[in-house]
């Protein structure tokens, strides 16, 4: 393989890695627990967070209402990563280019 191949090759591979990372960005990614709905976009940004059943919430609720936005907060921000992994980690078996 000559080095002009090899350049061809990875500015491929950039294009390819720039694509997959703005479409993560873009793309929406959810997360729940009981009480709190959470969007966020890829780049780990709040697009809304729902909090259910506020009418039965108290003020003693709010600890807890806490907790929950954190839970569902995490468990869209695992979506995301899985989703960069999935679309992504390929690249990072090349020699950590992640």
């Amino acid at each position: 393989m000559n080095m002009n191949n090899i350049m061809a090759q990875a500015q491929r591979m950039q294009k390819d890695i720039e694509k997959k990372q703005q479409e993560i960005n873009n793309s929406e990614y959810e997360g729940h627990s009981q009480l709190v709905d959470i969007i966020l976009y890829g780049s780990k940004k709040i697009k809304s967070i729902t909090i259910k059943n506020k009418e039965s919430l108290e003020v003693e609720d709010l600890e807890m209402l806490e907790d929950m936005i954190k839970i569902a907060f995490n468990d869209a921000v695992s979506k995301i990563e899985a989703d960069i992994e999935a679309k992504l980690g390929m690249y990072a078996k090349l020699g950590g280019l992640m």
